[in-house]
């Protein structure tokens, strides 16, 4: 059998017939997370509609909102033990097929109460994507190509962000239909992405015939000892080994400060950028939909670029290319902060914030197996998400709060700019 150029000691099948067995896991995996925001990343084009025949402020909306954030966070704690359990690949596709029962309950709602508890239970099953697909991945990659192949997940969950959109603005501007339909017809495409997953993907290199993969476990051998050998394991067992693992819980805190810097984006760049009614055209010549899709557009390409950063500069060291792409994160966000907020050179810069400042996202990931093993990725990269969530729920009323306060919204490019430089110094105590 021909081996593939790897680590130093560590060989991995590369057979033509595995190579391709490879790329379709990774490429079911992507096609299924592509599809994944079309249940929770449209809530926003729905709160018109919802206000208009509900009579519901923005802050009860908002609430609603948070309901599903911080589901979404507890089922990443939850569910990547799950699918070190019982497989990755069952998990992500049910995760689909519920998530997309729960945005067609939602659409039914009559009220406050009717929105917000299957919108929150939504949350949860939309935690059923993200760790089971890293999980499956991990058994078909070996370490020295996690960066890369990670960064193509990442990349699809960026696309995501973009689909989510163009789904909804089809909906609303293309097809006419009232805000009900956002959450009925966009999650279809979830629903096929999933049944097709469950049916193309596999668990293992053994479910094909594959011999295993030698080097799915850690990246080096001072992390030899954090690994489970054998394969009986208790969710407990994971769990502690996992809350253990000081790199890992360190890795998860920079993610913390990375993810409130993206949400930071996310939410607030467009208010800054078009000005308080950018949703309808805002007080500047630049169409909000452009904004709108250059953000995501950028954090996609970045999450492609940082995985092959680590992998292939940086020899899988990937503190160095999350540091690397914070601090330079922070910097055009100081940028950004320095133009007037109708600029056109902000376009190229909001596209760069979005490359540097979620582009880590794709290392943050590859680290999870790297750290604790394939055995463990699964709980391993809920931990990670559970922590992400966590502190990007807790920025969004802080940020918020000082824009009230002083009126002056470009002091959210600050804002991000500390957060990057804290993900930074935080991931440099990763170093391994």
């Amino acid at each position: 059998m021909s081996r593939a150029q790897t680590l130093p000691g560590i060989a991995v099948p590369a057979t033509s017939s595995f190579r391709m067995a490879q790329w379709r896991m990774l490429l079911a995996a992507m096609f299924c997370y592509l599809f994944f925001y079309t249940g929770r990343q449209t809530f926003g084009f729905a709160i018109p509609g919802m206000q208009a025949e509900f009579g519901l402020t923005k802050e009860t909306l908002g609430w609603i909102s948070a309901a599903m954030l911080w589901a979404y966070a507890i089922g990443q704690a939850i569910n990547g033990n799950l699918a070190d359990k019982y497989g990755g690949r069952k998990i992500m596709s049910l995760g689909a097929v519920l998530s997309c029962a729960a945005n067609w309950v939602t659409s039914f709602a009559s009220g406050f109460a009717s929105l917000i508890l299957p919108w929150g239970i939504n949350g949860y099953f939309q935690a059923l994507g993200w760790a089971p697909g890293s999980r499956l991945i991990s058994n078909w990659w070996g370490v020295s190509e996690r960066g890369k192949v990670y960064g193509f997940y990442v990349f699809a969950a960026g696309c995501a962000s973009v689909l989510s959109y163009v789904t909804s603005v089809v909906v609303l501007e293309v097809l006419h239909l009232e805000w009900r339909w956002i959450f009925r017809l966009p999650v279809l495409l979830m629903l096929a992405g999933g049944i097709l997953f469950f049916f193309i993907a596999r668990e293992r290199p053994q479910d094909l015939g594959f011999e295993p993969l030698e080097d799915t476990g850690v990246a080096n051998a001072a992390d030899k000892a954090q690994e489970v050998e054998g394969e009986a394991e208790s969710s407990l067992q994971r769990y502690k080994a996992v809350l253990k693992n000081l790199r890992l819980v360190i890795a998860a805190i920079s993610l913390g400060f990375q993810n409130a810097a993206r949400y930071g984006l996310i939410v607030w760049v467009p208010v800054h950028f078009l000005g308080a009614d950018w949703k309808s055209g805002g007080d500047g010549w630049i169409d909000p939909k452009w904004i709108t899709v250059a953000l995501p557009v950028g954090m996609a390409v970045g999450a492609l670029s940082n995985g092959w950063v680590s992998d292939k500069l940086f020899g899988s060291k990937r503190y160095l290319a999350i540091m690397l792409y914070m601090v330079l994160g922070a910097a055009v966000s100081l940028w950004m902060w320095s133009l007037p907020a109708h600029s056109t050179i902000g376009l190229v810069a909001l596209f760069l914030c979005g490359f540097f400042v979620y582009g880590p996202a794709s290392s943050f990931w590859a680290l999870c197996p790297d750290l604790v093993g394939a055995k463990r990725a699964g709980t391993a990269t809920g931990v990670m998400n559970f922590a992400s969530y966590l502190f990007a729920g807790l920025a969004e009323p802080l940020i918020g709060s000082m824009l009230d306060s002083t009126g002056n919204t470009s002091l959210i490019f600050v804002m991000v700019a500390s957060a990057c430089i804290c993900s930074a110094v935080v991931a440099l105590f990763v170093r391994r």
